[in-house]
Protein backbone atom coordinates (compact mmCIF):
# COMPACT_ATOMS: atom_id res chain seq x y z
CA UNK A 1 0.00 0.00 0.00
CA UNK A 2 1.22 3.86 -1.11
CA UNK A 3 0.41 6.59 1.05
CA UNK A 4 -1.70 9.48 -0.76
CA UNK A 5 1.28 11.69 1.27
CA UNK A 6 3.78 9.81 -0.98
CA UNK A 7 1.40 9.92 -4.06
CA UNK A 8 1.65 13.70 -3.59
CA UNK A 9 5.48 13.35 -3.46
CA UNK A 10 6.11 11.92 -6.42
CA UNK A 11 3.34 14.59 -8.21
CA UNK A 12 5.57 17.16 -7.66
CA UNK A 13 9.10 15.47 -8.63
CA UNK A 14 7.25 15.46 -11.93
CA UNK A 15 6.02 18.77 -12.16
CA UNK A 16 9.36 20.14 -10.69
CA UNK A 17 11.45 17.61 -13.19
CA UNK A 18 13.03 16.58 -10.02
CA UNK A 19 14.17 13.33 -8.81
CA UNK A 20 14.95 14.11 -4.77
CA UNK A 21 11.98 15.23 -3.02
CA UNK A 22 13.21 17.09 0.34
CA UNK A 23 11.05 17.76 3.14
CA UNK A 24 11.30 20.72 4.91
CA UNK A 25 9.00 21.63 8.36
CA UNK A 26 9.52 23.13 11.48
CA UNK A 27 7.91 22.87 15.56
CA UNK A 28 7.89 25.82 18.00
CA UNK A 29 7.27 28.85 15.98
CA UNK A 30 4.75 29.86 18.77
CA UNK A 31 5.94 29.32 22.26
CA UNK A 32 7.15 31.87 24.52
CA UNK A 33 10.41 29.98 25.19
CA UNK A 34 13.09 27.74 23.78
CA UNK A 35 14.10 27.09 20.18
CA UNK A 36 12.50 26.98 17.40
CA UNK A 37 13.18 23.20 15.39
CA UNK A 38 13.28 22.43 11.43
CA UNK A 39 13.99 19.53 9.84
CA UNK A 40 14.70 18.55 6.06
CA UNK A 41 13.73 14.62 5.24
CA UNK A 42 14.20 12.61 2.29
CA UNK A 43 12.58 9.42 2.04
CA UNK A 44 13.63 6.76 -0.38
CA UNK A 45 10.68 5.33 -2.63
CA UNK A 46 11.52 1.97 -1.54
CA UNK A 47 11.06 3.00 2.10
CA UNK A 48 7.92 4.76 1.50
CA UNK A 49 5.72 1.81 2.17
CA UNK A 50 6.93 1.66 5.77
CA UNK A 51 5.28 5.18 6.20
CA UNK A 52 1.44 4.64 5.76
CA UNK A 53 0.90 5.27 8.63
CA UNK A 54 3.15 9.32 8.92
CA UNK A 55 0.99 12.20 9.22
CA UNK A 56 0.81 16.10 10.11
CA UNK A 57 2.55 15.55 13.81
CA UNK A 58 -0.39 17.58 15.02
CA UNK A 59 -2.67 14.73 14.05
CA UNK A 60 -0.69 12.46 16.09
CA UNK A 61 -0.40 11.81 20.02
CA UNK A 62 2.70 11.81 21.33
CA UNK A 63 2.91 8.07 21.59
CA UNK A 64 2.45 7.62 18.09
CA UNK A 65 5.49 10.39 16.94
CA UNK A 66 7.67 8.80 19.23
CA UNK A 67 7.22 5.45 17.69
CA UNK A 68 7.67 6.89 13.95
CA UNK A 69 10.37 9.20 15.35
CA UNK A 70 12.75 5.63 15.83
CA UNK A 71 11.40 4.26 13.08
CA UNK A 72 12.81 6.75 10.76
CA UNK A 73 15.81 7.33 12.63
CA UNK A 74 16.46 3.06 12.04
CA UNK A 75 15.32 3.69 8.32
CA UNK A 76 16.87 4.63 5.11
CA UNK A 77 15.17 7.72 5.36
CA UNK A 78 17.70 10.65 5.75
CA UNK A 79 17.19 13.73 7.92
CA UNK A 80 18.96 17.24 9.20
CA UNK A 81 17.79 19.20 12.06
CA UNK A 82 18.73 22.65 12.31
CA UNK A 83 17.94 25.07 15.70
CA UNK A 84 17.76 28.61 16.21
CA UNK A 85 17.82 30.01 19.66
CA UNK A 86 15.48 31.93 21.44
CA UNK A 87 18.41 34.59 21.43
CA UNK A 88 18.26 34.46 17.64
CA UNK A 89 14.90 34.24 17.37
CA UNK A 90 14.55 38.13 19.77
CA UNK A 91 17.12 39.43 17.54
CA UNK A 92 15.71 38.30 13.73
CA UNK A 93 12.21 37.74 14.94
CA UNK A 94 10.33 34.44 14.55
CA UNK A 95 10.03 34.22 10.87
CA UNK A 96 13.93 35.02 10.06
CA UNK A 97 14.96 32.82 12.84
CA UNK A 98 12.77 30.26 11.09
CA UNK A 99 14.25 29.85 7.64
CA UNK A 100 17.77 30.26 9.84
CA UNK A 101 16.90 26.67 11.39
CA UNK A 102 15.52 25.42 7.99
CA UNK A 103 18.99 26.66 6.32
CA UNK A 104 20.95 25.16 9.17
CA UNK A 105 18.94 21.50 8.53
CA UNK A 106 18.90 21.35 4.62
CA UNK A 107 23.00 21.34 4.98
CA UNK A 108 23.31 17.72 4.71
CA UNK A 109 21.79 17.51 1.52
CA UNK A 110 23.31 20.40 -0.26
CA UNK A 111 25.17 18.13 -2.04
CA UNK A 112 22.67 16.49 -3.66
CA UNK A 113 21.40 17.13 -7.30
CA UNK A 114 17.86 17.57 -9.33
CA UNK A 115 16.42 18.08 -5.86
CA UNK A 116 13.67 20.45 -4.64
CA UNK A 117 12.54 21.28 -1.35
CA UNK A 118 8.83 21.48 -0.17
CA UNK A 119 8.64 23.80 2.54
CA UNK A 120 5.79 23.92 4.81
CA UNK A 121 3.47 27.19 4.62
CA UNK A 122 3.10 30.15 2.04
CA UNK A 123 6.53 31.16 2.42
CA UNK A 124 9.67 29.86 0.19
CA UNK A 125 12.96 29.40 3.14
CA UNK A 126 14.89 33.00 2.31
CA UNK A 127 18.70 33.53 1.41
CA UNK A 128 18.53 30.24 -0.02
CA UNK A 129 19.62 29.75 -3.94
CA UNK A 130 18.12 25.44 -3.90
CA UNK A 131 14.88 24.63 -5.82
CA UNK A 132 12.16 24.68 -3.05
CA UNK A 133 8.47 24.80 -3.85
CA UNK A 134 6.08 26.62 -0.70
CA UNK A 135 3.29 23.91 -0.09
CA UNK A 136 0.24 25.26 2.40
CA UNK A 137 -0.49 22.70 5.00
CA UNK A 138 2.07 20.71 3.30
CA UNK A 139 2.24 18.33 6.24
CA UNK A 140 -1.01 17.12 5.69
CA UNK A 141 -0.40 16.54 1.98
CA UNK A 142 3.75 15.87 1.84
CA UNK A 143 5.22 12.55 2.81
CA UNK A 144 8.03 14.08 3.26
CA UNK A 145 7.28 17.57 4.78
CA UNK A 146 4.93 15.22 7.09
CA UNK A 147 8.05 13.05 8.43
CA UNK A 148 9.74 16.07 8.96
CA UNK A 149 7.62 17.60 10.98
CA UNK A 150 7.55 14.87 13.67
CA UNK A 151 11.22 14.94 13.46
CA UNK A 152 10.77 18.27 14.28
CA UNK A 153 8.30 18.34 16.97
CA UNK A 154 9.96 14.84 18.59
CA UNK A 155 13.37 16.83 18.56
CA UNK A 156 12.06 19.76 20.03
CA UNK A 157 9.83 18.13 23.00
CA UNK A 158 13.01 16.07 24.02
CA UNK A 159 15.28 19.61 23.96
CA UNK A 160 12.24 21.00 26.37
CA UNK A 161 12.34 17.72 28.60
CA UNK A 162 16.64 19.09 29.27
CA UNK A 163 15.38 22.80 29.92
CA UNK A 164 12.96 21.49 32.02
CA UNK A 165 15.93 19.78 34.25
CA UNK A 166 17.86 23.02 33.85
CA UNK A 167 15.59 25.46 34.39
CA UNK A 168 13.15 24.06 37.16
CA UNK A 169 9.77 25.22 37.95
CA UNK A 170 8.49 26.29 34.80
CA UNK A 171 7.28 22.82 33.47
CA UNK A 172 9.01 22.83 30.47
CA UNK A 173 8.54 19.55 29.84
CA UNK A 174 5.24 19.29 30.66
CA UNK A 175 3.81 22.54 28.47
CA UNK A 176 6.81 22.54 25.97
CA UNK A 177 7.32 26.34 26.45
CA UNK A 178 3.52 27.52 25.07
CA UNK A 179 1.68 30.09 26.93
CA UNK A 180 -0.54 27.83 29.36
CA UNK A 181 -2.20 28.80 32.56
CA UNK A 182 0.38 27.34 34.57
CA UNK A 183 3.26 28.61 32.23
CA UNK A 184 2.22 32.35 33.11
CA UNK A 185 1.90 31.84 36.68
CA UNK A 186 5.78 30.34 36.71
CA UNK A 187 6.59 33.53 34.49
CA UNK A 188 5.06 36.02 36.97
CA UNK A 189 6.41 33.91 40.08
CA UNK A 190 9.94 33.29 38.41
CA UNK A 191 10.47 35.89 36.09
CA UNK A 192 12.02 34.78 32.66
CA UNK A 193 15.13 32.90 32.35
CA UNK A 194 17.73 32.66 29.48
CA UNK A 195 15.74 30.71 27.45
CA UNK A 196 12.33 33.03 27.07
CA UNK A 197 11.69 34.60 24.47
CA UNK A 198 11.66 38.49 25.61
CA UNK A 199 10.64 39.86 22.08
CA UNK A 200 6.98 37.77 22.78
CA UNK A 201 4.32 40.22 24.13
CA UNK A 202 3.85 37.82 27.22
CA UNK A 203 7.20 37.82 28.51
CA UNK A 204 7.74 41.79 27.32
CA UNK A 205 5.00 43.00 29.46
CA UNK A 206 6.92 41.07 32.40
CA UNK A 207 9.82 42.79 31.86
CA UNK A 208 8.68 46.09 31.57
CA UNK A 209 8.35 47.24 34.67
CA UNK A 210 11.72 46.16 35.63
CA UNK A 211 13.27 48.42 33.11
CA UNK A 212 11.52 51.64 33.84
CA UNK A 213 12.76 53.93 35.68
Amino acid sequence: MISPLFNFDKQQAICTECDFIIGVDEAGRGPLAGPVVACACFIPPAAAADFTDVNDSKKLTEKKREELFKRLQTSDAAFGVGFASAVEIDRLNILQATFLAMRRAIKKFEHIPNSVLLVDGPYPISGLEAKQQPIIDGDAKSLAIAAASIVAKVTRDHYMAVLDKLYPGYDFAGHKGYGTAKHMDALRRLGPCPEHRRSFAPVRKLLAPSILP
